[in-house]
C-alpha cells in the first residue's frame, strides 16, 4: 500500500503538461471485491460519472491516455458496462447553427468532465470536456429510448482562448453552460452561450477550481476547490460577487448533486500540507448542505492496487459510487 500511495503522490505532484500517455498505468491486477468495498468492473479510469435522470444508466468518461478514452454507459442494477463512444456511436449530425465555431466532428479524444441538459422523449444533450486533438467541449445527443443508450455527435464548443485546461462543466438555464479553468496558479469560471460565445465570470478567480455544479435557478455555482480543500459557492450575476468557502478537509475534485438535495464533494489526500504527518486517502467523499453549509463525511478509502485515486462520487440508490483515475479500473461502491 505504501508503494501505491507514493506512486499517486508523485503523479499528482507533477504538472499536467508532464503527465503524458505513459503516465497512465496499465491494469495488472484484477478488479474484484476487497475487504472494504464492492466494484463495478470493466472500466478504465472512469474520471467522471453522471446519472441520467429517470433511467437505470450512468454515463462515465474513461481515460486511456492524454489524448484518448472511451465514454461508457453503466447499468445501475445489472452493472454491465457498454462502450457508447467512439465504439457503437451513431453517425455525426452536425448542428452548424448552434456550434458555428466548431471545426467538425472528431472520433478520438480524451473525455473528461460531464454534464447533461435534460430533454424530452428520452433525448438529452450530453456535454463532454475533451482533450487531445483539440481543447473543446464535445456535444452529443444522448438517446436513452433503446435497451442501451446511444450517442450522436452534434457539435463542439472550442475552449476559451488563453485557458489552461477546461475541467468541469455545468448546464445552466436558458442554454448557458458554465465551466472551470483548472489552474493551481490561478484559475476561474467561464460561461458560454451560442449568442455570446465565452465570457469570464467576474470575480471568480481562485487557485485550482475543479468540479462544478449549479443551482436549479442558475443563481449559484458550487465549485470543487482542489487547492483550497473546500467546496466554494460563487454567486452568479450578482454584484458584488459573493464567495463562500466551506472546508471539507481534502482536495476536492468533482462535485455532484445528491438525491437528498445536498452536494456530493469527492476527492483525495495525496500529500500533507506541511512537514507534519497526515492521513493520506485515495478517495474521500463528503456531503454539504447548500443551505447551512453543514458537512457530513461519508467515505475515507485507502485504495488498492486497481483503484488508486478517487475523483467523483454520485448517489445510486442505497450506494455511493466513486470513480477514479491514474490506475483506477472500476467504480467503487460504498453502502450509505
Amino acid at each position: 500500500m505504501l508503494r501505491i500511495l507514493l506512486v499517486v503522490i508523485l503523479i499528482v505532484s507533477l504538472p499536467s503538461k508532464v503527465i503524458g500517455q505513459g503516465s497512465y498505468p496499465a491494469q495488472t491486477n484484477a478488479c474484484e471485491v476487497d475487504s472494504d468495498t464492492l466494484f463495478v468492473c470493466g472500466l478504465t479510469n472512469p474520471e467522471d460519472l453522471y446519472r441520467v435522470p429517470n433511467t437505470d444508466w450512468v454515463i462515465a468518461s474513461g481515460r486511456i491516455s492524454d489524448s484518448e478514452g472511451p465514454i461508457y454507459a453503466v447499468h445501475i442494477s445489472g452493472h454491465q458496462v457498454e462502450h457508447i463512444y467512439p465504439a457503437n456511436a451513431a453517425a455525426p449530425s452536425y448542428d452548424r447553427v448552434t456550434y458555428q465555431e466548431c471545426s467538425g466532428p472528431i472520433r478520438i479524444f480524451q473525455p473528461h468532465g460531464l454534464t447533461l441538459r435534460q430533454g424530452s422523449n428520452d433525448q438529452h444533450t450530453l456535454y463532454v470536456v475533451g482533450h487531445g486533438t483539440r481543447e473543446a467541449i464535445e456535444v452529443f445527443n444522448l438517446d436513452v429510448s433503446a435497451s442501451v443508450p446511444s450517442l450522436t455527435w452534434i457539435g463542439c464548443i472550442p475552449a476559451p482562448e488563453g485557458t489552461r485546461r477546461i475541467n468541469s462543466i455545468t448546464a445552466l438555464p436558458d442554454g448557458y453552460l458554465g465551466a472551470t479553468n483548472f489552474d493551481r496558479a490561478g484559475g476561474e469560471l467561464w460561461e458560454w452561450h451560442p449568442s455570446t460565445d465565452w465570457e469570464k465570470v467576474s470575480g471568480s478567480d481562485m487557485p485550482g477550481p475543479n468540479g462544478l455544479v449549479s443551482s436549479g435557478d442558475g443563481d449559484w455555482f458550487y465549485v470543487g476547490g482542489w487547492s483550497d480543500r473546500a467546496l466554494i459557492r460563487v454567486s452568479r450575476r450578482k454584484t458584488p460577487v459573493q464567495i463562500d468557502r466551506i472546508p471539507v478537509g481534502f482536495n476536492v475534485d468533482n462535485v455532484r448533486w445528491g438525491e437528498d438535495g445536498r452536494i456530493i464533494a469527492a476527492g483525495h489526500i495525496t500529500r500533507c500540507l506541511d512537514e507534519n504527518p497526515c492521513a493520506l486517502s485515495a478517495a474521500r467523499v463528503a456531503k454539504v448542505d447548500p443551505n447551512n453549509f453543514a458537512v457530513e463525511q461519508l467515505v475515507d478509502y485507502k485504495g488498492n492496487n486497481f483503484f488508486e485515486l478517487g475523483t467523483v462520487a454520485i448517489d445510486v440508490n442505497n450506494e455511493i459510487w466513486v470513480g477514479g483515475i491514474y490506475g483506477s479500473f472500476g467504480i467503487a461502491r460504498f453502502s450509505r
